[in-house]
């Protein structure tokens, strides 16, 4: 049965967050720093390099599978936005699942959510490792690795304004580096640079707009939407804002449209200027492939800094964003006391526990590359698309219930509602079904049920027992 319990007054966290000691965390983060976070934590190294794939597979039609899972996101963002402008917590959707569903759903949401930002770091941190060895051959990408990690580790334990200043800029650079884009890009499609305008021949004289039939399209819609993760951090950080109703409202208004023209906007430009059947576009990346179409000297160094900066982005954040969801989760009682220690407005052991488990899996990599590591990342394909369902359910629940008892935190209003809300969950449960469809999509569900189901389980257990001592 849902709980329910008085309005957390406005500029304050959620009191089911409150940590043993009284200590709290800090308010470091500004709104242009909330602004950046919205807008650089869907601008990810899946974008620059993983949405080759995607047009590989789906041709032209990429364009139709980014506008449907933009479409998804820009709702489940609205969602978060308006839940977090109503009672702001740094444990975001799990803080809301819990009240509105019950404490399985709260450990479910909010440890699967953790699992998936640390098994991230790992992945990030490899790849950002491999980069630079290519620069600079004579040391080792695991020494690269290593000292990403460390960094990134230390820079979270200090205040929380150094990881907004950190992502400010790391934003601001891939935000330009897609406005640069989509500049040249115009340029390209309109003739002014490379061999000239390429009008409509690339997308729809190689085998017309939708070459590779649904079969295609479904791969580039799945691909699409697993490159939009990262919007959540947001609504993490917004508790740790100086004004996080104000702030996280103004963060996801902003962030919601520019999602369309970053996203769709280039992919409608990739596809436009080069051939998708192009091979490079895989190999080397759709960016690098479109610059070096148009004549752009360095391009390829160029983006590979790009990505650089996407990656070791996506890691900071990650490592932010996983320990304030367990500090949030240990607050409630759902995980280890001493998780929820608090020094200087840090939850410092929360981020050593998150960086820990990220290297783990980094070793896991190494040493178990066919066997832990693939296991772990399978369930990470999956988790955002639970978390999404459960913010779906909550934000039903949480609506209906704010405009019973609070209305005047409503300050963001889901569109539609509660039309929309609707349609929102029945296209993820259609993702996930449309992912039994091919061998490593079904691994992924497989993977990632065993995961839900030991979390539910859990999750049940705990309820239980907490049920049976308050008798």
């Amino acid at each position: 049965m849902a709980r329910t319990s008085a309005p957390t007054a406005p500029g304050t966290t959620s009191t089911a967050e409150a940590p043993a000691g009284g200590q709290q965390l800090s308010h470091g983060l500004k709104q242009r720093h909330l602004s950046m976070i919205a807008l650089g934590g869907v601008i990810g190294a899946g974008l620059f390099v993983g949405s080759g794939a995607g047009i590989a597979a789906a041709g032209p039609a990429i364009i139709l599978a980014f506008t449907l899972s933009g479409l998804l996101v820009m709702l489940i963002m609205r969602m978060l936005g308006e839940m977090s402008a109503a009672r702001p917590a740094s444990g975001s959707f799990s803080v809301h699942a819990e009240k509105e569903i019950g404490p399985w759903a709260g450990i479910t949401a909010g440890w699967m959510y953790w699992v998936m930002l640390c098994c991230g770091v790992a992945a990030e941190a490899t790849a950002a490792g491999k980069i630079v060895n290519g620069w600079v051959p004579g040391v080792s990408a695991w020494v690269w690795v290593g000292l990403f990690m460390v960094f990134f580790c230390a820079s979270n334990l200090t205040a929380v304004k150094n990881f907004g200043e950190f992502e400010f800029w790391f934003a601001t650079i891939k935000v330009a580096a897609i406005v640069a884009f989509l500049v040249i890009g115009t340029l390209g499609v309109t003739g002014v640079l490379g061999p000239g305008a390429p009008g409509t021949t690339n997308l729809t004289g190689q085998g017309g707009f939708l070459p590779t039939g649904v079969s295609g399209l479904i791969v580039g819609l799945l691909a699409s939407v697993f490159a939009y993760g990262g919007l959540e951090t947001v609504t993490i950080a917004a508790a740790e804002s100086d004004d996080p109703k104000r702030n996280v409202a103004n963060a996801v208004r902003t962030a919601v449209w520019r999602i369309a023209i970053f996203y769709i906007g280039s992919m409608a430009l990739v596809v436009t200027l080069v051939s998708w059947k192009d091979p490079s576009v895989v190999e080397n990346g759709p960016y690098v492939t479109v610059l070096q179409h148009l004549g752009v000297p360095g391009a390829g160094t160029i983006m590979e800094a790009v990505v650089l900066i996407a990656l070791l982005s996506a890691m900071n954040a990650n490592i932010y964003g996983s320990s304030r969801m367990a500090y949030s989760l240990v607050s409630r009682g759902q995980g280890p006391k001493a998780l929820a220690r608090v020094s200087g407005g840090v939850p410092r052991l929360a981020v050593v526990a998150s960086c820990l488990f990220g290297f783990g899996a980094v070793l896991a990599s190494k040493f178990w590359p066919d066997t832990v590591f693939t296991w772990l990342m399978n369930t990470t394909g999956v988790a955002i698309l639970v978390v999404w369902f459960f913010i779906c359910v909550v934000q039903l629940r949480m609506r209906r219930r704010l405009e019973r008892e609070a209305p005047e935190l409503l300050t963001v209003r889901m569109w539609g509602f509660p039309y929309l809300t609707w349609v929102a969950m029945a296209a993820v449960v259609g993702i996930l079904a449309l992912m039994t469809t091919t061998e490593g999509n079904r691994q992924q569900l497989y993977a990632a049920g065993v995961l839900v189901a030991l979390l539910i389980g859990a999750g049940l257990l705990k309820q239980r027992r907490d049920a049976a001592a308050a008798r």
